[in-house]
């Protein structure tokens, strides 16, 4: 069992490294240690990149905020554990994983617009739009991108369009947030410009209570 298991770990990493299955996979005591470097695993450095991203945010550094998220989503290759068995345990870390590459998503597009990227965002946005129809977080993004590139009735109809979904499928009404965007929307605030720097959250906190 020992010996297929080096065998397939020698495979994964590759030609090069001729017996690297054995200083992963070595013998200690009677027994097996696996012993994996924290940059070896995707996982972990997928994670430095989002907190490190996160931080960048959080002091207003936009453009390393969005270079490092997008870093950290670069290394992503279909869903989580897409190749592995998973029972109830990892079935939690697979919807772990999942919720935090689209909160990472949702915060690297943040970063973007604040720096004025919103005519680049807006195929993105649709698209993200389709897939989580009922997400307000990524349509109070596409709101937002399409206001700021001159089409404010486009944003409108994305808030009345998410509203009739809301109300048919689970019989609630926005979120006050999400209301209260539409408000400013109708009244051109002028908070909707663009601002970059510290001490400016996400765009669906702008009209947070």
């Amino acid at each position: 069992y020992i010996l297929q298991l080096r065998r397939r770990l020698g495979t994964a990493m590759g030609p090069g490294r001729p017996g690297a299955a054995k200083e992963v996979l070595t013998t200690r005591h009677g027994g097996y240690l696996l012993q994996v470097p924290p940059g070896a695993v995707d996982v972990n450095v997928y994670e430095e990149l989002v907190a490190r991203g996160q931080a960048a945010f959080d002091g207003g550094d936009d453009e390393g905020a969005a270079g490092l998220l997008r870093e950290a989503l670069a290394l992503w290759q279909g869903p989580a554990l897409v190749d592995v068995r998973v029972g109830p345990v990892l079935e939690i870390e697979v919807m772990r994983l999942e919720e935090s590459r689209l909160v990472t998503v949702e915060r690297r597009i943040d970063a973007d617009l604040r720096l004025g990227r919103h005519a680049e965002l807006l195929a993105e946005l649709t698209e993200l739009g389709a897939r989580y129809a009922q997400h307000e977080g990524l349509h109070s993004q596409l709101m937002v991108a399409l206001y700021r590139s001159g089409r404010q009735a486009s944003a409108l109809d994305v808030y009345r369009r998410l509203r009739g979904r809301l109300i048919g499928e689970l019989g609630v009404e926005p979120s006050p947030q999400l209301q209260r965007l539409h408000q400013a929307m109708l009244k051109t605030d002028p908070a909707l410009d663009v601002v970059a720097g510290p001490k400016r959250g996400s765009t669906f906190d702008l009209y947070a209570a």
